[in-house]
């Protein structure tokens, strides 16, 4: 009999089931008894999550910030990431974007997001942005304490102008000058 594989997001889409399942049973727990001796109920279940803020280290002069604030697991996620990018007083902007995947493992957290809104200066010399509202964009931080890491998805092609699929980014080849990224880890159990 030949062996047959499970495409990847037929799995993806089972464990987000499980996930979903877990979350709306709830649990007790005698140690969260209230003081008449029930068991009060408790969080059915923790979610991974990316926050913070953090600077870029680059020259002085090239400014770039990126902030987290996302909740939830893998298709389910939700929350923001807004990240801007000036060089010198003529050329940057920013642009805002939608959550719609986080994935952790241990202290690394991969996530994507679609971009809401955009603005950025052009300069000459210095890169045209264009339109990127609707583009998916993917990053990966590694949450190393005081010296964090992250990765985005166009460090190849230099402009953000591909979508990338969900959960997908690029190895956190960047050091953080100042600021904090927290991961933390979740996954469902088995």
């Amino acid at each position: 009999m030949p062996r047959t594989r499970r495409p990847l997001t037929a799995v993806a889409t089972a464990l987000a089931g499980c996930t979903a399942i877990a979350l709306t049973a709830g649990a007790t727990s005698p140690a969260a008894a209230d003081g008449s001796g029930r068991a009060a109920v408790t969080r059915a279940a923790d979610e991974p999550s990316l926050t913070g803020t953090g600077k870029l280290l680059r020259k002085p002069g090239d400014d770039v910030h990126f902030t987290f604030d996302a909740h939830g697991f893998l298709d389910k996620a939700r929350g923001t990431v807004r990240v801007s990018h000036h060089i010198g007083k003529d050329w940057g902007g920013y642009f805002t974007g939608r959550i719609d995947c986080l994935v952790t493992g241990g202290k690394v957290a991969v996530a994507t997001a679609v971009v809401t809104e955009a603005h950025f200066e052009s300069a000459p010399g210095l890169p045209k942005i264009g339109n990127i509202k609707g583009k998916r964009f993917g990053f990966t931080v590694l949450d190393e304490g005081q010296k964090d890491r992250l990765g985005y998805s166009w460090a190849l092609d230099g402009l953000p102008r591909n979508s990338v699929p969900k959960c997908l980014g690029s190895a956190p080849f960047e050091t953080l000058e100042k600021g904090d990224y927290k991961v933390h880890h979740w996954m469902p159990r088995h």
